[in-house]
């Protein structure tokens, strides 16, 4: 009873539950309901597992710094990352193999050969743009319009010292400047342009700040401005920088000596099912297995043409850069 109680404690003390820890049949740390459809898809696992999982909105820097500190007494049983918090989650310990259902489908540079994590869909980096808070200035099309007067305030980007977007949309626009994962140099001069433009950096996923025009345009993922434009029918669209793009995996791991760990496992296996990579397909997610989206889906997407502006980088560098990225953004622009 007493590790029972425990357990609670830590569950409320980490903002997963309100009062309902008991019900909990396992723990996702970073599985936001607004985030690429997680709350369909932790809808479709109790339905179809029968495991109830209750929402977590953590970011993923959150969700690894919770992971380190419960290292000796675990949480959660399994989290949702960017891929550079997956490499590093696997370096300090604090997740344990599994290769789940479809594994040998995941492309090889896309998962740990191990099993330490392995993505399950991926987005692209780009501007999630409500044009009826524009103020009657045109859609922006480059990384330097969001510099110019008429953006003045109206341009969101997540914290990159915390969360995986807004570090993979300092990543974007360096690429895109000419730099490189040894040279962030042009995204820092970018940001510090940024600033004298007023921009809006929230910490947390802000999907609904866009819709309600509280943010006119923010740095983030082709999956949430096509869910805003197709199923919440706002004023929106997306945009692919015409300098250049990045593509992002987002992964999964089981968390070692998790409390649930057999139902854990089941939760992997899900997401990573044919079921599961459709879910994640019908919220224009590019799903790892590339046969779940359907042609109908395909066609919400921008065109083939406009993507080949969006390139994969190093993972393994680009997670290898991230803290000193994040210190030179602390102490050149913050």
């Amino acid at each position: 009873m007493k590790l029972k109680h425990i357990a609670t404690l830590a569950l409320m003390a980490t903002g997963l539950v309100t009062g309902t820890a008991q019900a909990a049949d396992a723990i996702c740390y970073n599985c936001p309901p607004e985030w690429a459809n997680w709350g369909g898809q932790l809808k479709q696992i109790k339905d179809k597992l029968g495991i109830n999982i209750p929402i977590d909105n953590k970011n993923s820097g959150q969700s690894l710094s919770q992971l380190v500190a419960e290292k000796d007494n675990p949480v959660a049983d399994v989290v949702y990352y960017g891929v550079s918090f997956g490499i590093l989650a696997a370096q300090k310990g604090v997740v344990q193999p599994y290769k789940p259902h479809n594994w040998d489908k995941i492309p090889a540079g896309l998962k740990d050969p191990q099993g330490n994590w392995f993505a399950i869909h991926s987005g692209t980096l780009g501007f999630f743009v409500n044009k009826a808070a524009l103020d009657g200035a045109p859609v922006p099309q480059s990384w330097q319009d969001l510099l110019k007067p008429e953006y003045r305030g109206m341009v969101g980007y997540l914290d990159p010292t915390s969360a995986f977007v807004g570090y993979a949309g300092a990543v974007a626009v360096n690429q895109a400047m000419g730099g490189t994962m040894d040279n962030f140099t042009p995204a820092i001069h970018y940001f510090q342009a940024l600033r004298k433009n007023h921009p809006i950096v929230p910490k947390q996923t802000s999907y609904a700040r866009v819709i309600s025009g509280e943010i006119p345009i923010l740095l983030d993922y082709d999956f949430n401005a096509y869910r805003a434009k197709y199923n919440d029918k706002a004023p929106v669209e997306f945009v692919i920088p015409k300098e250049g793009t990045i593509v992002v995996p987002y992964v999964m791991s089981q968390v070692k000596n998790s409390p649930h760990p057999e139902n854990g496992r089941k939760v992997l296996d899900f997401v990573l099912s044919d079921a599961g990579q459709r879910l994640w397909a019908d919220a224009y997610l590019r799903p790892i297995i590339p046969s779940a989206m359907s042609a109908k889906t395909r066609a919400k997407f921008l065109p083939d043409a406009d993507y080949k502006r969006a390139k994969a980088v190093d993972f393994a560098k680009m997670s290898q850069a991230q803290n000193a990225f994040a210190q030179r953004y602390l102490n050149e622009v913050k």
